[in-house]
């Protein structure tokens, strides 16, 4: 069976909060200069926002330059911040800190990023933007110059062994004069881009954080519609980064989560654990007592900011948002960063589209540094890696970056991949994580199950490695195996084989498409691919 192709001006790989704001601005332009344009956006999850988690406050800056009407069109900014604190956590208590500047919330919102996107999605429809959920992008596809032409979508029905089933469907390719790959953090197909074209030749490498987060419903006398706090310390050590968010909703919800920098050194660390342990400190889970945990989700996030940001564009397509690496780390907010990179994108396409072949559009980096986004990441380039000298240094920097240099230093702090940065296992300590109490903290199982993540069973298994002997013979031998803890929904298993000796068993049916694997990988041996559209996480309100 011989793939269909399709045919479309513009292809956009991801609908998440940059894909959809290339296709709206997109098809703005369209409108507005009396042109016929036809746009297509794939995405992998089984419904538009399927996928989509963050913590999240929105900054309303780049929603405003490209909805300024949303209020009257609905859009779910329900809540607004209204209340933020800043906290050092010791084992036993909370001590108030002074709140960032760039921390400061008002005038944003508290937002269920799922929704914002199931919206955004529904105003790109309005202008005639087709919208492909379910299909998951796996292969970039190239013209015989060697630009990028589109893309195709994954075969369907191969078996475990790679069979074809009695199910089988072949891929659909979708052929434009540009693609835009918004494929949020640490992009599949984006990887391969960054090699075929050397995207990464003069730029640090990127890094990365993993953000844990849950949804609960808890006493109504205890919520604070619009309250932030975030908090640093416990139970992370000092030259581990990372730290807590909560955010009070509505409707008697907070949402509760973790980010640890991917830079960490101790193989024995658990991310998923730390998150659960923050949960016990005596001024956090009185929150949470008698309340009901309704959601579970993790992803990767860029962390590594402006002097990571790649090489944008390539002959035929273009990178933006989160694939690219536009996180406000400071802020904690990159949505806004990913809507207005999409729309200076779409912006410098739309004037090239008119030229034959698979051009570059070289207008779109040039336009990009024009923009209020280029000064906003470059003003705090220094802030996230000062911290990997540790947090007292990381705090010290970034206060002499914020009042003093005030994002003018005469010098750029620079960045180490983080799969490098992992110890030996045995040049540091265990971590005795306590048992999950099934109220407050709870095991990976249990909290895969709430993330409604699920996939074809009979599918080749979407984490391949490169050397099948590698997990063995140099991560449990060197490592004792930290793919079992980095891992955030228990896909990675060291099992007695048959002939008792050790074996890494993948479920890779739990898989919440985190990419955390592919990222921490001391010996960078796993490679996450696409599994079927359709699969993995189906996340409600995240």
């Amino acid at each position: 069976m011989e793939r269909e192709a399709m045919e479309f001006d513009v292809v956009i790989v991801g609908a998440g909060p940059s894909g959809l704001s290339a296709a709206i601005r997109l098809a703005q332009l369209a409108n507005e200069n009396g042109q016929e344009l036809t746009i297509c956006v794939v995405e992998k999850g089984s419904e538009v926002g399927a996928h989509i988690l963050s913590g999240a406050v929105l900054e309303p800056r780049a929603l405003n330059e490209l909805i300024p009407d949303w209020k009257e069109r609905g859009a779910p900014l329900d809540t607004p911040a209204s209340n933020d604190r800043f906290v050092y956590l010791t084992e036993k208590k909370s001590i108030p800190m002074p709140n960032p500047p760039q921390m400061h919330n008002a005038g944003n919102y508290i937002i269920s990023l799922g929704n914002f996107c199931r919206w955004l999605a529904e105003q790109a429809e309005q202008l005639g933007v087709e919208i492909f959920p379910g299909f998951a992008a796996a292969e970039v596809l190239f013209d015989e110059d060697g630009a990028v032409r589109g893309i195709a979508t994954g075969d369907m029905g191969i078996g475990r062994s790679g069979e074809k089933t009695d199910n089988y469907e072949p891929g659909i390719e979708l052929h434009a004069k540009q693609t835009i790959f918004s494929e949020g953090c640490r992009g599949s197909l984006t990887k391969e881009l960054m090699e075929r074209f050397n995207l990464r030749s003069e730029v640090d490498p990127q890094t990365y954080g993993i953000g844990i987060k849950e949804l609960w419903e808890i006493d109504p006398a205890k919520v604070k519609p619009g309250t932030t706090m975030h908090s640093i310390g416990w139970p992370l050590d000092s030259q581990t980064y990372g730290g807590s968010f909560l955010y009070h909703l509505l409707e008697n919800q907070v949402v509760v989560g973790f980010v640890v920098g991917l830079d960490y050194k101790n193989p024995h660390l658990s991310p998923f654990e730390e998150f659960q342990r923050f949960k016990t400190h005596p001024d956090i889970r009185p929150l949470f007592e008698g309340g009901r945990r309704i959601s579970y989700g993790a992803r990767a996030l860029s962390e590594g900011g402006f002097q990571s940001i790649p090489k944008l564009t390539f002959p035929g397509g273009v990178l933006v948002g989160d694939t690219a690496g536009f996180l406000n780390v400071p802020k904690i907010k990159g949505t806004h960063t990913a809507m207005k990179s999409a729309m200076v994108a779409a912006e410098a396409i739309f004037e090239q589209l008119a030229e034959a072949g698979h051009k570059e559009v070289t207008s779109y980096p040039e336009r990009l540094q024009q923009s209020w986004l280029w000064e906003e990441l470059n003003q705090v380039r220094n802030i996230r890696p000062g911290f990997t000298k540790g947090l007292w240094f990381g705090l010290f920097n970034a206060a002499l970056e914020t009042y003093l240099f005030r994002g003018k230093a005469p010098w750029t702090l620079r960045h180490h991949a983080d799969h490098e940065q992992l110890g030996k296992a045995a040049d540091y300590p265990k971590i005795d994580y306590p048992k999950p109490d099934g109220k407050i903290t709870f095991d990976r199982l249990s909290s895969v199950f709430i993330s409604n993540t699920n996939h074809e069973e009979n599918q080749p298994i979407h984490l391949k490695l490169k050397d099948p002997e590698v997990p063995i013979k140099v991560n449990l031998a060197l490592y004792d195996a930290p793919e079992q803890r980095y891992c955030p929904a228990g896909v990675y298993e060291i099992i007695q084989g048959e002939d008792q000796q050790p074996e890494l068993q993948i479920n890779a049916q739990n898989c919440v498409h985190c990419k955390t694997c592919d990222i921490k990988d001391p010996t960078q041996n796993i490679n996450w691919t696409v599994p079927e559209g359709g699969g993995g996480p189906n996340y409600p309100n995240m």
